[in-house]
């Protein structure tokens, strides 16, 4: 892929130009929308790689955009806030996002930000046709990039998708929140705990039946999680 496409999203056209400005110093290409409405029309005409999307906008929000465009594409998401308390944040990982940042934002710390979760996705979006795992009625084609439970298709996002394929590549074997954030997020991790568990949750949401008594990913108190044999 010779160029990234970044869509941001905010209200504010002086924050939509700043975050520009520092995209393309990295060569990342940039298109705005004010609101999301104008995002998903957006997102029906350009291939983009990635979204930065502020949560307090008039017409349609971020939160209220982020359940629209999951409904349909998988691309990262990363949520703009005034708001840092963690209720905030968890439910913007809750409802798809797959990162956060508060304002006022370091930019060169969002950039760094996008540019993991765009190595991440250009990861997951290349992957070779390979053979698929099995757990039971759970089966993960890497070639496909989808994710099956009792031949039921499972809309997983990038980040949750790369969850389940290393706990499914190591069966039995137990991780730590904090290996599973360094492996799947590819950076060190700082007060990860809500993070792991939040996008464990969803994901048990997913793919099992009784996401309270689940069969698939197992907790080890004190220790991470598992999948079970």
């Amino acid at each position: 892929m010779d160029r990234y496409q970044v869509l941001v999203v905010d209200d504010e056209v002086e924050i939509r130009e700043a975050i520009s400005i520092y995209l393309r110093h990295e060569n990342i290409d940039v298109v705005h929308a004010g609101d999301g409405l104008e995002a998903i029309q957006i997102l029906e005409e350009k291939a983009i790689h990635l979204i930065i999307l502020d949560i307090m906008m008039p017409k349609l929000d971020g939160i209220q955009t982020t359940l629209k465009i999951r409904d349909k594409q998988h691309i990262p998401i990363i949520l703009l806030s005034a708001k840092s308390e963690d209720t905030d944040k968890i439910f913007g990982l809750q409802v798809g996002a797959d990162d956060y940042v508060t304002k006022p934002f370091n930019p060169l710390e969002l950039v760094a930000r996008v540019k993991s979760q765009l190595r991440r996705y250009v990861r997951f979006d290349q992957y070779i046709k390979s053979e698929a795992l099995h757990l039971r009625g759970l089966t993960l084609d890497k070639g496909e990039k989808q994710v099956c439970v009792d031949d039921r298709l499972i809309k997983l996002t990038p980040i949750e998708f790369r969850i389940v394929e290393l706990l499914l590549t190591y069966v039995g074997r137990v991780f730590s929140i904090e290996e599973i954030y360094e492996r799947v997020w590819n950076e060190p991790h700082y007060q990860s705990e809500n993070t792991v568990a939040v996008h464990i949750r969803r994901i048990r949401e997913k793919i099992e039946l009784d996401p309270k008594n689940p069969t698939y990913i197992k907790v080890v108190w004190g220790i991470g999680y598992k999948m079970e044999k």
